[in-house]
């Protein structure tokens, strides 16, 4: 079984923009399914996610931090109007933070859970 987490960071963002955890977890679907906008390397991929009133194409955009198999760290977030991509530097580090998700083992991952550094979802 798939487990959904976000990050911190993700969680204030995401919270902004107007998008529910209902969302995050209709995407991971999505992408389980091979639905991915983009595979950006190293644990990293894009997917868009539709906001109301403005659709897919005119939505937000998420970085995701995956093994496409059963864990999902929702990272980053932004909308098309706020920015268009994300730069070659924030690509490295998010490919770090993806790499150091992703190597959680059950404690870690209780840990970061505890401190409130990600939070799981549609669990």
């Amino acid at each position: 079984m798939a487990r959904v987490f976000r990050t911190r960071t993700f969680t204030r963002w995401m919270r902004k923009a107007g998008l529910a955890d209902a969302d995050l977890l209709a995407s991971v679907a999505e992408m389980a399914d091979g639905l991915v906008d983009a595979d950006l390397g190293r644990y990293v991929v894009k997917k868009r996610i539709a906001l109301a009133g403005r659709g897919k194409s005119g939505g937000a955009r998420t970085i995701v931090a995956t093994n496409l198999d059963d864990r999902w760290y929702f990272m980053f977030g932004f909308a098309k109007n706020e920015r268009s991509t994300i730069g070659p530097a924030e690509l490295r580090a998010l490919q770090a933070l993806a790499e150091d998700l992703i190597a959680l083992d059950a404690k870690a991952m209780a840990i970061a859970c505890d401190t409130g550094e990600i939070v799981e979802i549609g669990s």
